[in-house]
Parts: C-alpha cells; structure tokens; sequence
C-alpha cells in the first residue's frame, strides 16, 4: 500500500497551508471576538479562486477535480489555522458534491460554477430541523405541487452560512402518506426566492466566524425543475452525502488536534519549572505522546475512507469510523494540550482555550459520535 501524495495531493497541500498560515490564522481570534467578519467573506473568495470551494467537481463545471483525499487534505490544513473557515468550505464542497451527483445537467450547469468560482460565497446543506436531527427523516416541511410549480413550508435549524448562502439544498417531505424516510425529495432554492428568510446566527461555544442559522420557508414557491434528483427519493441521496461529509468533518477536527499539540510541544519547550523545560517532564511526554499517535491513526483512517470514496466503492462505514475516530482524539488532544499550559491554556491570551472549544462539535455535527457507533454496528 502507497502511502505517498501525488504530486497533485502534494501541491494542494501545501498550497491550502500556506493560505491558511497567511491568511487564516491571524484572523481566527478576531472572528471568536465577533470581528473580522469581512475579511472572512474575502478568504472565502479567495479560496474559491484557488480551486478550494470544488475540489471533487467536474472541471467542466467550473471545479478541481482533485478528489476526495485532496479535499481532506486541504480542510485539515484550514482547520489548523482557522476552524470557521475550514467548516464553509467543508460544508460548500458537500453541497457542490451533491449537485454534481444527483442534479439534472441543466442545474449542474447554473450552479456548480457559481459556487466553485465564489460568486456564491457558499451554499447551504439545510437536511435537518428542531425536531428532525439525528433522526432526520422525521422532518416536517413539505414541498406541495402546485400547478407547475412546488410551494415549501417549514424551517430548517443549524445550517452551515445560512446567512450567505447563495443557493441552499433543501429537503422536503413530497408525499407525507410514505413510510417514513420514503417520501421525502430534495430541491435547489436560492437564497432570494420570495419566501425565504434567514434567522440571526446561533450564539455558539465555538467556531462563532462561521455563521449558524436557521432557515425559514414560508410559501416559498420553486419552479418544477428546482426538484433535484427523483421525487421520493432525497432521504437516500442525504445519508449517501453526509457520508461524505464525515470526511471533512473527521478532516477538520484532525487539523485542530494537530494545532493543539504542535502548539502544546513548542510551548512545553520554553516553559521553564523547577530548573528545567517542561517537556524533559515524563509524564508530559506520555501525554503529548499518546495524543499524537492517536491523531496519526486519525489520518491514517481518514486516507482509508478518502481513498475508498474516490475508488468508488462503499465507504460509509469507512466513513464513520474516520469521523468517530478522529473528531474524539482530537478532543483529547485540545484538552491534553490545554493541560499542558496549565493556567496559561485556560487563558483566551493562548489559542489552546479557542481550539478546545472549536473542536468539541466536531463529535455533533455530520452525525453525533453515538450515531456513528450506531453505523459501524450495523455494519458488524
């Protein structure tokens, strides 16, 4: 087995990293203080002209093509520098995905160049509801045919850049008289349609730059042709995404892990207590130790499912064990690293405070860690 980048993977590696310590890191602080919101909006776009915002689409429709392992790649080098950041072009790339795999031609080519060149700064994944999270095919809005037209009605909660989403994929129950999870079908609804409207950001722990809304629908009406995919059957194309999206989010939380004892290690170094540098320190070295074998396995998992994506096979359970995995060491390893700083690391003045509260969703988001345990089970 070939561990090695190609020379691609390599460039877009190291090209996302350079960014993300140029660009990102200086202004991942000011956006947990509630500010630099514009300059945020600016990398946005600036990573969408880099190839960012489509790194598995079709270069005919304006993305990379670069495949899955790239896409991993890159948001772990985001997410070590900012996890606001990483998250929208996590979230933005799983929307294009989506498109690309179920949407007519004629949708694939209006939508999948706005949203891989930034003239939509992102787009919105709007699947679950107050009601409707881990169990999602409990949701309630309702897509009505009428005349040529669909009407939606509904809400729909904790949607990644709600707020500047240029186009959302939304789902919606079309025949409420199925048994649950068989009726329900997926439309594209951009963010102008009358009808539509957008709740004030979530105040959240963590990772406050990336705007979390909910999203309304009220009479909202689509044309016929905004249904994407077969009617009844979007539930089955929402679980085959967000087994992709699992990978960016295992991704993110690597790069955060990462952050954290990079961070830990050089400060370890200077910190000087009884007459020497801390990291002489057993016990320290056990911990910083144990916490980066564990963010290995975490990659290595992670190159297993982003390698079984891109061969085309089934990489669901692939998928979860790479996100459970990854999203609970890298919660070890910010709070092993905050343990390392001591008082220092509960003080906002050092990153490790930042990074242990950015990293914890990671183990909610694209599917709780319970809910992963529960895939990989059924896979046994």
């Amino acid at each position: 087995m070939n561990f090695e980048l190609s020379e691609e993977q390599s460039l877009i590696q190291s090209t996302a990293r350079d960014f993300a310590t140029k660009a990102l890191a200086e202004n991942a602080a000011r956006l947990d203080e509630g500010e630099g919101g514009e300059l945020f909006k600016e990398n946005l776009k600036a990573l969408a002209e880099l190839g960012f915002m489509g790194l598995n689409v079709d270069p005919a429709f304006g993305g990379t093509g670069a495949g899955t392992l790239a896409f991993s790649l890159t948001i772990t080098e985001l997410a070590k520098a900012c996890a606001s950041t990483a998250v929208t072009v996590s979230v933005t790339n799983m929307v294009a995905e989506v498109i690309q795999s179920v949407a007519s031609q004629a949708q694939k080519e209006k939508y999948l160049p706005l949203i891989c060149s930034g003239d939509y700064l992102a787009a919105g994944f709007c699947l679950t509801e107050s009601g409707a999270g881990s169990d999602p095919s409990a949701m309630k809005t309702r897509a009505v045919r009428d005349g040529d037209d669909w009407v939606l009605n509904g809400s729909k909660a904790y949607i990644t850049s709600g707020e500047f989403a240029g186009v959302f994929v939304v789902w919606a129950v079309t025949d409420p008289e199925a048994k649950r999870g068989k009726g329900i079908s997926c439309f594209l609804v951009e963010r102008n349609t009358p009808g539509v409207s957008v709740a004030p950001a979530e105040h959240k722990m963590g990772q406050k730059g990336s705007a979390t809304n909910a999203v309304y629908f009220d009479d909202c009406r689509v044309p016929g042709d905004a249904l994407m995919g077969e009617l009844n059957r979007g539930y089955q194309v929402a679980l085959g995404e967000l087994a992709g999206g699992r990978i960016g989010i295992g991704s993110l939380a690597l790069g955060l892990g990462q952050a954290a004892v990079e961070y830990a290690v050089a400060y370890a170094k200077e910190r000087e207590q009884f007459g020497q540098p801390i990291i002489n320190f057993q016990g320290l070295q056990w911990m910083l130790a144990d916490a980066s074998t564990e963010l290995e396995a975490a990659r290595l998992l992670l190159m297993q499912a982003a390698a079984t994506k891109e061969a085309g096979k089934d990489f669901a359970r692939q998928a979860s064990m790479a996100k459970l995995y990854a999203s609970e060491a890298a919660n070890r390893a910010c709070y092993t690293g905050l343990q390392v700083l001591g008082g220092n690391g509960y003080n906002r003045e050092y990153p490790l405070e930042r990074l242990s509260r950015d990293v914890r969703i990671t183990s909610i988001y694209e599917g709780t860690s319970e809910v992963q345990r529960m895939i990989i089970a059924r896979g046994l």
